[in-house]
């Protein structure tokens, strides 16, 4: 993959894409929450000390990939 091709997130866009609320993200990634995650993919910090965080897209898309699928109901 070239750094031309690497696209970043925020959390509004993953909530978005992944169809979830932001403090679902953060309950994900909180290892101390019994909602946590640990196949969610973590967020990199854009500045040291600095409160912007992005996700890689390829990173939330190999992860929704993963994801097994749930059964949708058919009708009859």
């Amino acid at each position: 993959m070239s750094s031309q091709s690497v696209q970043m997130l925020t959390v509004k866009e993953v909530a978005k894409k992944v169809g979830i609320s932001r403090s679902t993200i953060f309950d994900w990634l909180n290892p101390t929450s019994p909602r946590y995650d640990v196949t969610f993919p973590k967020q990199v910090r854009l500045s040291e000390g600095g409160n912007s965080v992005r996700w890689y897209l390829h990173e939330i898309e190999e992860w929704l990939k993963a994801r097994p699928r749930k059964a949708t109901p058919t009708i009859l």
